[in-house]
């Protein structure tokens, strides 16, 4: 039997609003993953010790200020550095169609925009997530 995914969501920056990333917290956890959430105004250092720290397998960041394009490239970058780019990052909020590339150059491997299901999410990470 594979073990369950572990997932880290977390708001970084100076954002407040974290009701769309309770959501997708609580759709992954019913599920069936295990779902860390950090809180708002996360550092990306935070976030990242945190996803070590958990031993997650991927980290969800969520961003409704404009600040992504920074932000999520960041805690990225810092796992490299602290050699773990084995956990994947993916994003979602509010981000412009055209950040959007940018952001997968970067290493962020997918982003769900305004609308996205939950379901659409969970599948992402069952089929992108290793567990055996």
């Amino acid at each position: 039997m594979a073990r369950k995914i572990r997932v880290l969501i977390a708001k970084p920056g100076l954002d407040g609003h974290d009701r769309g990333a309770k959501v997708i917290a609580r759709a992954l956890r019913d599920a069936g993953m295990e779902v860390i959430y950090t809180g708002i105004r996360q550092t990306p250092e935070q976030i990242a010790n945190a996803a070590i720290q958990e031993d997650v397998d991927i980290v969800g960041l969520s961003s409704l200020s404009g600040a992504h394009n920074n932000l999520f490239p960041k805690v990225v970058q810092i796992l490299k550095e602290k050699k773990a780019e084995d956990i994947l990052v993916f994003g979602g909020g509010i981000v412009p169609v055209d950040d959007i590339s940018g952001l997968k150059k970067a290493g962020i491997r997918e982003i769900f925009q305004p609308g996205a299901s939950t379901e659409d999410i969970i599948k992402y990470i069952r089929e992108n997530v290793k567990t055996a």
